[in-house]
């Protein structure tokens, strides 16, 4: 039975984000990094270039004048969804290849990380007025594990899958015991390799973790809300999955329930205008 090392390793040599992500991330961690290094750094990259232009210039946007320059299209975006946009584009290679039929399919997933990131972002803006980016890398990343158990592992990974139908027991618990490790693990080991921030690393660590109580604004409440949400319309990562909430992040929906609500019906045109985002 494979380790979630070796699981890692073996990921790695073959799906890795491309090195102008990593050192873009790097930089984006440390607040005296100079606008110029910034520049300098994405230069190096020219397709970068060509779709940090298109984004900025799109109608995601909604500028009156055409932005021409790097530096200027940074400033629009800002750092963070910059990060964001390079990890989309990377992970989009990763989630597309090799589309078989079966009992798991890449492109739900897909959608599945799309939607919760969506959700989580505009939960941290609507609910808690606070800044979402963060809560939107988390979302597109958070089961990416799951990709690295099917890329790596894929008759185990099929065989946790067929388990965990016919028992109707937790997909980490059958993860576990055919696997050797669960997806929690491995999304936590790939986002501390890309270097990502601590308290996206812990949430994806942790996302699947429904018993204890967990503060509603924080990063984790975030984003269990954003699954719990997206899984009633029709989101699910997997046919049957079914979150549930701890009583903390229960409670903090009903007493904003307008809210949630409001939030809820726009959630399908977010989607629709984000969609240039991941066709581009």
């Amino acid at each position: 039975m494979p380790t979630t090392h070796e699981l890692l390793k073996k990921f790695k040599e073959i799906k890795t984000l491309p090195h102008v992500a990593i050192r873009l991330s790097k930089l984006i961690s440390d607040d005296s990094t100079p606008m110029a290094k910034f520049e300098e750094t994405i230069r190096m990259d020219p397709t970068l270039v060509l779709r940090l232009l298109r984004m900025v210039n799109s109608p995601y946007y909604g500028l009156r004048q055409k932005v021409d320059s790097i530096s200027r299209a940074v400033v629009y975006i800002g750092m963070k969804n910059l990060r964001n946009m390079l990890v989309v584009q990377a992970l989009k290679e990763i989630f597309n290849s090799g589309e078989k039929e079966g009992v798991f399919s890449r492109r739900q997933l897909w959608l599945h990380c799309a939607a919760v990131s969506i959700c989580g972002q505009m939960i941290t803006e609507r609910i808690f007025q606070q800044k979402g980016e963060d809560a939107f890398l988390c979302g597109i990343l958070h089961d990416i594990g799951l990709i690295l158990e099917d890329q790596v592992e894929q008759k185990l990974f099929l065989q946790t899958l067929e388990t965990w139908q016919a028992e109707n027991r937790p997909l980490i618990e059958c993860e576990r015991e055919i696997i050797g490790t669960d997806h929690c693990s491995l999304g936590y080991g790939l986002a501390k390799d890309w270097k990502f921030p601590l308290e996206v690393q812990e949430t994806i660590k942790r996302h699947h973790d429904s018993r204890k109580e967990v503060e509603p604004s924080s990063l984790l409440g975030v984003i269990q809300i954003s699954e719990f949400i997206v899984s009633k319309l029709k989101y699910s990562e997997l046919t049957g999955m079914n979150p549930t909430l701890s009583s903390s992040l229960s409670d903090h929906i009903r007493g904003n329930v307008k809210e949630y609500k409001a939030m809820t019906q726009d959630l399908p045109e977010e989607m629709a205008k984000a969609e240039d985002l991941y066709n581009s």
